[in-house]
């Protein structure tokens, strides 16, 4: 005879899987809230975008705090890159011997920006000396 298993009949239907095997929603952030507080932590740092946590989330303190942070920081670099220029169109060859300047500047200032995200989403603060305290005092 024939080794080969006799077939399913059409009409089988499996059973529908049981509870045990659906797993909960993840439970939410420790900080309370949500994406929206993610968001808001993130467009703490991102320059003139700062103003939008700034403005629409006053009740909530530490959101506050990030974007104040952030906008302070990029006040600091926007006035950094002012004062450079200036000195770099009076001076001419100091400008010359020094353009790798803003380059380094940048970089390190993308480097705290994304520390400072990465840091604001574990509900941490990062504290830049003199930046910090002049947000401090906004």
């Amino acid at each position: 005879m024939s080794d080969i298993p006799p077939s399913v009949p059409p009409s089988y239907t499996p059973p529908p899987p049981s509870s045990d095997y659906i797993t909960p929603p993840p439970p939410p952030p420790a900080g309370g809230g949500g994406s929206d507080r993610t968001l808001m932590l993130v467009l703490s740092y991102l320059g003139i975008l700062a103003l939008i946590p700034l403005l629409t989330k006053k009740e909530d303190p530490d959101i506050q705090w990030h974007a104040k942070n952030g906008l302070a920081m990029s006040i600091a670099f926007f006035v950094f890159f002012i004062v450079f220029n200036i000195i770099a169109h009076f001076v001419p060859f100091l400008g010359c011997a020094l353009a790798f300047i803003p380059c380094v500047v940048s970089i390190a200032w993308l480097a705290v920006t994304i520390l400072a995200i990465m840091k604001a989403i574990k509900g941490e603060r990062f504290r830049i000396p003199m930046i910090s305290d002049f947000a401090d005092k906004m």
